[in-house]
């Protein structure tokens, strides 16, 4: 097994055995227009009148034909070449020409497609409408994310997504420069319904977050301080990207008892879950990954009290002997207004919980441990709650601090015990908590807030959004470093800061002024993101899972269709990283390692770092599809399936 590895990154070729009858089917008057400018043969020309070339001139110049260079044209302005990839991942990956001098537009619209559609078109900017890229008659694609833009400034050249992927060859610097800073313009619009004026790239930033705003001014500095004392990667230059050095060549494959995968619950101890709409498997933690008990806890119908719609999360409390499973209320829906404990050495679901806040019934839409390894304790009671404008604490003992008697209790209610329910706006999705309780938020605007262990009323720091909704969201163990997760991205985030005494803090605990380093991203490359699948979007980025402090995290990881995408998390980290050159905007990593599979992937997590061995600087990745569980070492040595 390993990468796909895409010819995308190779240098744009002028040899085609194909190309569109329109461009290989020369008129008369480029053949004779070639024929003149190649003709440098010193032969004797019959006497010329200046009448005949002046009209000459006039001819060649109202057929728009080319001067000077045989690959440059005359009119530089939004000329371009246009390449079609073809091949996907296949070895016979390749370029070809499919229009050897094309013209692009920026066009705002009302609509995309139709007979009619030039009549959508707008003569000029305003709030209506939207901004769409044109190449000749062959893309009209709406300027969003969703094209997986990538530039190489080197060659002059984009790439992007639409229904295909392209390539688009610039004749001159500012020509490709021009285009990217219009890109990023209509980008803004189309995302934030203003216009890509300065005044309102601070109005929708901050004036604290200069360097989102202008990445080429951000203080990097923070970026490589962070790093100082922790591992180094395995001594390679860090100019040799990830999916060229480093292979994932072990794998352990089994079915899933009951099939239907809903989700996976690693566990740091012996065992680790697979959830499905009828009960949950156990496997065994190995150091190579995990393989099943051949024991399966099945739900019974008394059980599934409340409407019995299948687990979507499975969180593992008290020292991974319970697991708290939450179902949405009905089922499409995201919310839900309770959970069922289940005690995993009795394989028995103890009771179904209640969320209530002073006697009225509420919903959550996540629930996530008080820290990161909060699992681990056999005493916890307190876990966290999220929906779209709470936040807070839930316990399950009674107010006096004593455990319930669920004996007695036919519907027991969670207490609350801390936090807040904010008017309006917020729009909470996902969160995720560090080593030390701090929690970190995110939102459907893209906004991630940060708060405090001792407080969830206000938010420490509060980042920006891009303009994509933040659908998930993890943090180290240290609290030094955010990954979001987006439909097409993904966005990693550094927390630290000097405060004005000249202490380090990270923006958990106090306001990060206006030196906020500028985020990263992660993202495929066009032809990874086509082959994922239109409709395929990431989800679920996490980090490597450690619980000690003085660890470093090593790897990222998340799942879009079919692929487990892990990035090397020093790499990424580095700011000399061949990716971040003649970038423009944000710096955007594409070094990383696919894992394919035949399914859509539900999750990809790397096991508790107490797996990773002497051989391997790595726990096991895991990776689980509906009817599969596999797990992957990061090791090239094979071992036997004995125990850890």
């Amino acid at each position: 097994m390993g990468a796909s590895h895409s010819r995308e990154g190779l240098e744009l070729s002028d040899e085609s055995d194909y190309e569109d009858d329109e461009e290989s089917t020369k008129t008369e008057s480029e053949e004779q227009y070639e024929d003149a400018a190649d003709d440098h043969a010193p032969t004797r020309t019959p006497p010329v009148s200046n009448k005949t070339l002046d009209e000459l001139d006039s001819k060649l110049k109202a057929l728009k034909l080319k001067y000077g260079s045989a690959d440059t044209p005359a009119n530089l302005r939004n000329a371009v070449k246009l390449y079609l990839h073809v091949g996907g991942n296949t070895p016979k990956a390749k370029w070809i020409i499919s229009q050897k001098l094309a013209h692009y537009e920026f066009v705002k619209t009302l609509k995309i497609g139709g007979d009619s559609e030039d009549d959508y078109e707008l003569s000029s900017g305003g709030d209506e409408g939207f901004w769409v890229l044109k190449v000749g008659k062959k893309i009209t694609s709406r300027v969003s994310t969703d094209m997986q833009l990538k530039m190489f400034g080197d060659q002059r050249r984009v790439d992007f997504v639409d229904s295909g992927v392209w390539a688009l060859k610039f004749f001159v610097d500012d020509e490709y420069r021009n285009f990217i800073t219009k890109f990023q313009d209509c980008l803004f619009e189309n995302v934030y319904g203003m216009e890509a004026t300065e005044a309102n790239k601070v109005k929708i930033y901050g004036k604290e977050f200069i360097g989102w705003l202008r990445p080429e001014e951000s203080d990097d500095a923070m970026w490589e301080d962070a790093d100082s004392g922790v591992w180094k990667g395995s001594g390679k230059s860090p100019m040799t990207p990830v999916r060229d050095s480093q292979d994932l060549l072990e794998e352990f494959e089994e079915a899933a008892t009951g099939g239907g995968i809903q989700s996976l619950a690693l566990g740091a101890l012996d065992n680790s879950f697979l959830v499905n709409d009828s009960g949950v498997q156990v496997v065994k933690n190995f150091s190579h990954g995990i393989h099943g008990k051949g024991v399966y806890v099945k739900f019974d119908e008394q059980d599934k009290r409340g409407g019995g719609s299948t687990p979507k999360k499975a969180l593992l409390m008290r020292g991974e002997t319970n697991m708290m499973l939450m179902s949405p209320f009905k089922e499409g829906k995201p919310r839900s207004t309770g959970l069922h404990q289940l005690d995993i050495e009795t394989g028995k679901v103890v009771t179904e919980w209640k969320f209530e806040k002073d006697g009225t019934d509420i919903t959550m839409k996540d629930i996530i441990n008080d820290t990161k390894g909060s699992q681990l304790d056999p005493s916890e009671s307190t876990f966290l709650g999220l929906d779209d404008n709470r936040l807070c604490q839930w316990d399950m003992r009674d107010k006096k601090g004593i455990v319930q008697t669920l004996a007695n209790t036919s519907s027991p209610v969670l207490h609350w015990t801390q936090g807040h329910q904010f008017s309006r706006g917020t729009n909470f999705q996902c969160f995720a908590t560090t080593g030390d309780g701090s929690i970190v938020v995110g939102s459907l605007d893209g906004k991630i807030r940060l708060y405090s262990k001792t407080s969830m009323r206000q938010a420490k720091t509060a980042f920006p959004g891009l303009g994509s909704p933040i659908t998930h969201v993890d943090v180290t163990y240290d609290g030094k470093w955010i990954l979001g997760t987006t439909d097409t991205y993904l966005i990693l985030i550094c927390t630290l800061f000097t405060d004005k005494d000249g202490k380090t803090k990270t923006g958990f605990t106090g306001r990060m002024g206006n030196k906020i380093p500028a985020p990263r991203l992660l993202k495929l490359t066009p032809v990874d993101a086509h082959m994922a699948g239109a409709n395929n979007k990431f989800h679920g980025g996490h980090f490597s899972w450690v619980t000690e402090s003085g660890k470093q995290e090593r790897h990222l990881v998340a799942a879009v269709g079919k692929f487990s995408v892990v990035w090397n998390f020093q790499q990424v980290k580095d700011s000399a990283h061949r990716c971040y050159q003649n970038q423009q905007g944000l710096k955007s990593c594409y070094c990383y390692k696919i894992v394919p599979k035949d399914e859509s992937i539900i999750e990809s997590r790397f096991m508790h770092d107490k797996y990773a061995v002497s051989d391997s600087p790595e726990a096991p990745l895991v990776v689980a599809t509906p009817m599969k569980v596999t797990s992957i070492s990061m090791s090239g040595k094979k071992r036997g399936l004995g125990t850890s």
